[in-house]
């Protein structure tokens, strides 16, 4: 297996005052804390299709992005980035929302299915399934009818409280994730609280 060197972490989210406290924001309030950690502050590039941000986290300089072509058009912008500064799939992580899990649960993985999430479809389509995923778990409504109103809905007061402990959870363990030492980064992230 080759070094891992992350260079692009993709928050996967919907633009717009009405989403942003929206479960399938997840991914964008993942970025945000780590902007928020290390003083990077995102400004909108047209170039990039998408909010960016040139952030130094424990040593490493990565670029932060929100996709700004709503969800199901979240490769266009990740594929524009990594194309300009030619950074391989392999050294991108997106974090997203994930159904299959309870909410504020985290589990980190590379490639693997889209599991019918529109966003990581989109990334297939313009970069692969190769690269890293930081899924976090946003729990299911127990009706597969009832997905696209529960993900574009506001979770109730303790479900936001353990999304917004796993996203803690995860940005306390981003030297690991930067530091190409996965195993030991899955370990801590898929110990549950």
């Amino acid at each position: 297996m080759a070094k891992i060197a992350l260079k692009i972490i993709v928050g996967l989210g919907n633009p717009g005052k009405n989403y942003t406290k929206t479960r399938h924001n997840a991914g964008f309030w993942f970025v945000d804390e780590l902007a928020r950690r290390y003083g990077a502050r995102f400004k909108l590039d047209s170039k990039f299709s998408g909010e960016l941000s040139k952030a130094t986290i424990e040593g490493h300089s990565v670029w932060l992005l929100k996709p700004t072509t709503f969800m199901n058009k979240s490769g266009l912008s990740a594929k524009q980035l990594a194309s300009f500064y030619k950074i391989s799939v392999d050294d991108i992580l997106v974090a997203h929302d994930e159904l299959d899990l309870s909410s504020g649960l985290m589990r980190l993985k590379q490639s693997g299915g889209h599991g019918g999430h529109n966003g990581l479809r989109d990334l297939h389509a313009h970069l692969s399934k190769d690269y890293w995923r930081l899924r976090i778990g946003i729990d299911h409504p127990g009706d597969r009818n009832k997905v696209v109103d529960y993900v574009l809905s506001q979770p109730n007061k303790e479900d936001a409280i353990d999304i917004l402990r796993g996203i803690d959870r995860a940005a306390d363990n981003i030297k690991l994730i930067l530091d190409g030492d996965m195993q030991k980064a899955m370990n801590q992230l898929h110990t549950d609280p």
